[in-house]
């Protein structure tokens, strides 16, 4: 008979669906800044990059935490959420369009980012990973952070200049 699966067993699955999510953001990120128009936007894409590479140390942190080897699991969420944001650089590259729809992706990565650094902090917290907790929670606020610039992006200005070439 199997053995039965626990919330260890889900915390530990769900740590290595992130850990791959991140180092395919980090591939992802500099592809978008590149086809940023706004220098803002740009330096943007890039200062998350630098705090996407802390995200993935501190996830290899936890993985130590809790005695595992940091590795990653294919997270298909990650990839369709990234071939979406590909796509939208195809189609709309030199439009007054495309810094909206880089938001829109970058919006999309950073929900499903949210999404798993909230469950995985209750987790550890349910756990009784105390340092675990802190690591997630401060990428967790990082990832929040980056979710307001960019919707303070897309109102104050990516938004309008889309609008305007309509």
């Amino acid at each position: 008979m199997a053995k039965e699966k626990t919330l260890e067993d889900l915390f530990y699955d769900t740590l290595k669906d992130i850990y791959f999510a991140e180092r395919q953001i980090l591939r992802a990120l500099p592809k978008m800044a590149r086809a940023a128009q706004s220098q803002e936007l740009k330096a943007g894409f890039e200062k998350h990059r630098e705090e996407t590479e802390g995200h993935v140390e501190r996830l290899q942190q936890v993985f130590e935490i809790i005695g595992k080897r940091a590795q990653g699991k294919t997270c298909e969420a990650i990839q369709g959420i990234i071939a979406e944001g590909e796509e939208i650089i195809e189609d709309f590259k030199g439009t007054a369009a495309i810094d909206a729809g880089l938001i829109s992706s970058a919006q999309a990565v950073e929900h499903y980012e949210i999404a798993r650094y909230g469950t995985l902090k209750t987790w550890a917290q349910t756990l009784g990973f105390k340092e675990a907790v802190t690591l997630l929670d401060q990428t967790l606020q990082e990832e929040g952070k980056t979710d307001q610039l960019l919707t303070k992006l897309a109102t104050t200005a990516a938004n309008q200049k889309a609008s305007r070439a309509a």
